[in-house]
């Protein structure tokens, strides 16, 4: 059993900065691939990015590329979700979850994750 916990959340202005972190428990954190999803209000959880469990691959959806970075630090059972020039429409509740499958490359659907944080509020204002 992984449990996954949020923080960094907030509110910030558009165009400013924030940085999400996600700590987990347990000795097989490193084995893990790790992805950050988000749910607006009225829409469904969405994928954000994912890292694979070296930390060498990682994917970002196509509204976050150029603006968003995944990363992680084994060391600290921790991964990172790097946010700048935010808009006002990367407000929502940003989860961390865990896959537990021995896959090469990082998976994008919610269902493909095992494990999932409680989320941590972000709000962007206009």
């Amino acid at each position: 059993q992984v449990q996954l916990v949020e923080s960094g959340g907030g509110l910030v202005q558009a165009g400013g900065s924030l940085r999400l972190s996600c700590a987990a428990s347990g000795r097989t954190f490193s084995m893990y691939v790790m992805g950050w999803f988000r749910q607006a209000p009225g829409k469904e959880r969405e994928f954000v990015a994912a890292i694979n469990w070296s930390g060498v691959t990682t994917y970002s959806a196509d509204s976050v590329k150029g603006r968003f970075t995944i990363s992680r630090d084994n060391a600290k059972n921790t991964v990172y979700l790097q946010m700048n020039s935010l808009k006002p429409e990367d407000t929502a509740v940003y989860y961390c979850a865990a896959d537990k499958a021995m896959v090469l490359r990082p998976r994008t659907t919610k269902s493909a994750y095992d494990y999932w944080g409680q989320g941590t509020q972000v709000i962007v204002s206009s």
